[in-house]
């Protein structure tokens, strides 16, 4: 278990970097509200973008995006409603999707952009 959380804290910090380098503003990374968490909280100065970070080994069996299901897509909606409203944010919000596959001492990105919407209750 050790490995795997060190493996997602790598993932995590190279897609912060990957996003400051393709010109985002990060604003939070591991942002909690009570059992909910976000990822990474950036903007590019029109959006707010709520960032979900999927970070694989290169043997994985599916792909990294498909764990993001029904059930997690609610919670970050909530939690992202919750940071917008504490944080007096008041933009557009955009659901992204940042999948890091390692191999070896590497990682390949895969950035979709506008992965989800929020559901309509």
């Amino acid at each position: 278990m050790a490995e795997r959380n060190e493996t997602g804290k790598q993932g995590e910090s190279e897609a912060r970097q990957y996003l400051e380098e393709n010109g985002y503003n990060v604003l939070e990374t591991n942002w909690r509200f009570h059992h909910y968490e976000l990822d990474i909280v950036a903007t590019n100065g029109e959006e707010l973008i709520v960032v979900e970070v999927k970070t694989r080994s290169d043997n994985y069996l599916i792909a990294p995006e498909l764990a993001v299901n029904k059930s997690k897509i609610r919670r970050i909606v909530t939690a992202s409603d919750a940071y917008a409203r504490m944080k007096h944010i008041d933009l557009p919000i955009r659901f992204d999707i940042i999948c890091l596959i390692k191999k070896g001492d590497s990682y390949s990105v895969e950035h979709i952009e506008d992965a989800f919407f929020a559901p309509i209750r």
